[in-house]
Order: structure tokens, then sequence, then C-alpha cells
């Protein structure tokens, strides 16, 4: 059985971060939108806001991610 080289090994690493990092961002963004919307009664201008600004924030992540240097 062959063993994953250790450079492909770090590259399987950083992608699947950059994934997470992705959906952690939407998802923040969401839950404080959600829960500024339930205290302030303005729903759902506040959560669509915070989605998009956690979508935003997401891609720039990929983007500073897969940069090439």
């Amino acid at each position: 059985m062959p063993l994953i080289p250790p450079d492909q090994l770090r590259s399987i690493g950083a992608l699947s971060s950059v994934g997470l990092s992705f959906v952690v961002a939407i998802v923040l963004g969401s839950a404080a939108g959600l829960w500024l919307d339930r205290t302030l009664g303005t729903a759902p201008i506040l959560f669509l806001i915070c989605f998009f600004l956690g979508l935003v924030a997401g891609v720039l992540n990929v983007y500073r991610a897969v940069k090439v240097k």
C-alpha cells in the first residue's frame, strides 16, 4: 500500500481547512444575523446583511489561501 507523500498530505490539509473556514464564516454570519434580528426585531434585514458579510468573508478566506505568491 503506497503512502501519501508529505507534500500532498500538506496540500490536502490546507484545502480542507479552507473549505471549513468558508463554511464557518457563513454559519457565524448567519447566526449573528439571526441573533440580532431576534434581539432587535428587525427580521430578516440583519440576517441577510450578516449572511452576505459571512459569504464575502468566506470568499476572501478562499482567495487568500489559493492566491499565488
